[in-house]
């Protein structure tokens, strides 16, 4: 047992960080709405919250319980490369449109579709679980009592670090964006994302 709390937190910190920083659906979906700044703090609750609960649950030791059960990430995948492809197709139809993308213009999707969206990017997406109720957690198994919590902690203060990060860092792009050709490479770049991760998931 590890007798100095701050090594696992600082490693739990880390590894979180180095799974979530990553260029993914959900957090293409969070850069948008930070850009056009339309109900980031809700979102950024919602996946840090998704995360952290993910997290909690893998370091509890289901972890070990998702492993033994492979058909459940199965379906898991199928549902969330059938999401993702759908919501890929949309951002491919908005980068191909003519009107004027400049944020002003932008309609923002409203909060209960935007929470829909945000919850099913999260949960239709087995990487998730593999990553956080997995990884995290098995990974956890090194530490034992308060230095697990701490590791956990660690973990889950990464996803609140990031995602605010990212939702309220975005605004800074807000100048880039207000020519409606970025508007469309950021679509455009968002559909992509959506269609690989699909593929890869049916691919599993």
């Amino acid at each position: 047992m590890i007798s100095n709390l701050a090594d696992p937190a600082i490693s739990g910190f880390f590894l979180g960080a180095s799974l979530i920083i990553a260029i993914g659906a959900q957090n293409a979906f969070v850069l948008k709405l930070g850009i056009i700044r339309k109900h980031v703090f809700t979102v950024v609750m919602i996946c840090a919250l998704s995360d952290a609960a993910l997290i909690v649950a893998g370091v509890g030791g289901f972890g070990t319980l998702i492993q033994s059960t492979p058909g459940l990430i199965k379906a898991v995948s199928w549902l969330g490369a059938g999401f993702l492809f759908i919501y890929g197709a949309m951002a491919f139809s908005r980068a191909f449109k003519t009107q004027s993308l400049a944020t002003a213009h932008i309609a923002p999707p409203s909060l209960m579709k935007t929470i829909i969206t945000v919850l099913s990017l999260t949960f239709l997406n087995p990487h998730v679980y593999l990553d956080t109720v997995v990884l995290l957690g098995g990974l956890s198994a090194r530490y034992a009592g308060a230095a697990q919590i701490a590791y956990g902690a660690g973990a889950v203060l990464a996803s609140f670090v990031w995602f605010f990060a990212l939702g309220y860092g975005a605004r800074l792009l807000a100048p880039v964006f207000e020519r409606p050709v970025s508007w469309k490479i950021l679509e455009f770049l968002i559909g992509a994302i959506m269609w690989s991760i699909a593929a890869k998931l049916l691919l599993l």
